[in-house]
């Protein structure tokens, strides 16, 4: 569960929202709020104590935007000569460890991108908590945000990381409706290509018996096509809250912390997204 949750803030629109919404998330506890200073390059002279001072006393003042009761706020200021922020974010991360890094897709930038600030894209890419990346619509609309795991889309390449996965999230609490996708992108004739999908549509129709068994509200869909493209379509089609996903597929398992579908639908997806680290359910999920 994700009982401590670290928010890192460098107090932009996106990082805000992220804080409001934080009772959003299922079991939350316990919120660390963190702010990372960064030493600016042509700083010559420079008083990382007084600086830590400063941010403690701006994370203070936002953590009253937490309205959730019998949840713990507490605040926290690191700095960094180099500028490293996500390597910063991932040691708090570690130390106090927290569950949960939640963060915005993006920060003070003047420039504004569909992609992932590089912060958030840093973190995704090096960290190694399970990690939930906010956008949103409309940053200046109403306070109270959509119930985040309303209607989460769960893709799976039927691999043991993405069974993980779904075994973890299904011990989540107030997932309204899980939507199951299969992408099938192999196949060299359309015969290859009828006999994957087939072969899919039974799998991912044993995982749609197994978990309506458990009382879930479970829909499964199988789709011809590029897995991010794909994902990124149904995502929107079926105008999902959430997409959450596992890290690792069967191509990335011994290739590095997040393989390419994960990084590349993070990075680029319109909506939140949650990553869910192999390293931190294999333990219990093997």
């Amino acid at each position: 569960m994700f009982e401590k949750v670290l928010i890192p803030t460098d107090f932009s629109s996106h990082a805000k929202k992220v804080i409001e919404c934080v009772g959003e998330i299922p079991g939350v506890k316990e919120v660390l709020l963190l702010n990372v200073v960064a030493r600016p390059a042509i700083t010559r002279f420079w008083d990382p104590v007084a600086e830590v001072k400063v941010a403690e006393k701006r994370l203070t003042v936002v953590k009253s935007a937490v309205e959730v009761p019998g949840m713990s706020v507490k605040v926290k200021a690191v700095t960094v000569l180099e500028g490293d922020v996500a390597s910063a974010v991932q040691r708090v991360a570690e130390d106090e460890l927290v569950t949960l890094v939640a963060m915005g897709a993006r920060g003070n930038s003047l420039i504004e991108s569909v992609l992932l600030g590089s912060a958030s894209r840093n973190v995704l890419r090096y960290g190694n908590t399970h990690l939930l990346i906010m956008r949103y619509r409309d940053l200046e609309g109403a306070k109270h945000c959509e119930k985040i795991f309303a209607k989460v889309l769960f893709p799976t390449d039927f691999s043991q990381p993405a069974e993980a996965a779904l075994s973890f999230l299904k011990g989540l609490p107030g997932i309204g409706e899980l939507l199951l996708l299969n992408v099938v992108s192999k196949g060299e004739t359309d015969e290859e290509i009828e006999a994957n999908t087939a072969q899919a549509r039974q799998k991912i129709n044993e995982l749609l018996s197994e978990l309506s068994k458990d009382g879930m509200n479970v829909k499964a869909q199988v789709v011809v096509g590029h897995p991010v493209e794909a994902i990124r379509y149904e995502a929107e089609m079926q105008d999902v809250s959430l997409i959450a996903m596992s890290s690792q597929g069967a191509v990335a398992i011994k290739k590095g912390r997040i393989g390419s579908t994960a990084y590349d639908v993070a990075n680029s997806a319109s909506r939140p997204v949650l990553i869910l680290r192999r390293s931190k359910i294999a333990l219990y999920y093997i």
